[in-house]
């Protein structure tokens, strides 16, 4: 045992009050190097937010064919416009991988409190959603029986029955292109959106600048290998922890070749890109070695 704990120990420093992970000597070293040449996420002119929670999703996340029974439902065109454009396409935390998604046909009725909306211009969705119950779907967090059941409804808030139970005061960066990626897992598994999805609780999203760089840095080896250990695999990767991810800054070179390469089109292109990542960071060879290894 004590041979097997020489040949594997690491010293580490903990005299700080930052949280602290356990590396070893050379993942230390890969780490002191992305600290040297980057800087803090929260100096990058970004904004992370997460997903919406709703408190109630039976209600509030609808199927494709949901959504056109409630449009068929409207009194006239008018209506069916209003309310077609507060039902929006959603992705969840599994629809999400690495440089692409797969919806599944999921919508989301947006009646987020920052937007101050009033359910009788919706009559169609005012309907739908009373069919649950308005007790269920209140936020006052109190207990009824309904139809021999203990229901209780959504946690106490000050937002009204037919909203979301998050305010959203954000709700605009959702129309904004954006990073998106899980909140749980062992990998960042993110990908880049420029279409108008808002995402669910299980998700966050990145807006401001430089997002083709963030997200090759996010989904690289040098980020899911190092950085990532510090990250609580079942929800560590909150904006408290993202924002204070050390990133590289980028030469324009590197910039360059970021923007001319196709993620989609195979893994190919993501070793290309972490290898991008070893040169910026003049990583030795046994530090090559150790981040291309699995």
């Amino acid at each position: 045992m004590s041979l097997f704990v020489q040949q594997n120990c690491s010293i580490s420093n903990f005299n700080t009050s930052d949280s602290w992970v356990i590396l070893s000597q050379i993942e230390q070293s890969i780490r002191r190097k992305i600290e040297a040449v980057g800087k803090p996420l929260k100096d990058w002119d970004i904004q992370i937010y997460r997903g919406v929670l709703t408190g109630y999703n039976e209600a509030f996340i609808i199927s494709t064919e949901k959504r056109e029974e409630i449009l068929a439902n409207c009194l006239d065109e008018d209506e069916r416009k209003r309310t077609a454009e507060i039902i929006r396409p959603i992705l969840r935390g599994r629809d999400i991988q690495r440089y692409n998604y797969e919806w599944a046909d999921k919508w989301l009725i947006s009646t987020f409190p920052a937007r101050h909306y009033d359910i009788d211009n919706f009559p169609a969705i005012k309907d739908f959603l009373l069919s649950f119950d308005i007790r269920r779907l209140e936020q006052t967090g109190k207990e009824y029986i309904i139809s021999g059941e203990k229901v209780k409804a959504r946690k106490k808030t000050h937002n009204k029955w037919f909203e979301t139970q998050d305010s959203i005061s954000y709700w605009e960066d959702f129309n904004k292109p954006k990073i998106v990626y899980r909140e749980i897992g062992t990998d960042m598994d993110a990908c880049l959106l420029s279409e108008e999805f808002v995402v669910n609780n299980k998700l966050y999203i990145l807006t401001g600048n430089h997002l083709e760089y963030l997200i090759a840095f996010f989904n690289s080896r040098v980020f899911n290998k190092i950085l990532m250990k510090a990250a609580n695999i079942t929800g560590g990767k909150g904006a408290d922890f993202m924002y204070n991810v050390p990133v590289p800054m980028p030469s324009q070179s590197i910039l360059q070749a970021i923007s001319a390469t196709d993620f989609a089109c195979n893994m190919k292109a993501q070793k290309h890109v972490d290898m991008l990542f070893v040169e910026l960071l003049g990583l030795s060879e046994q530090e090559r070695s150790w981040i291309s290894s699995e």
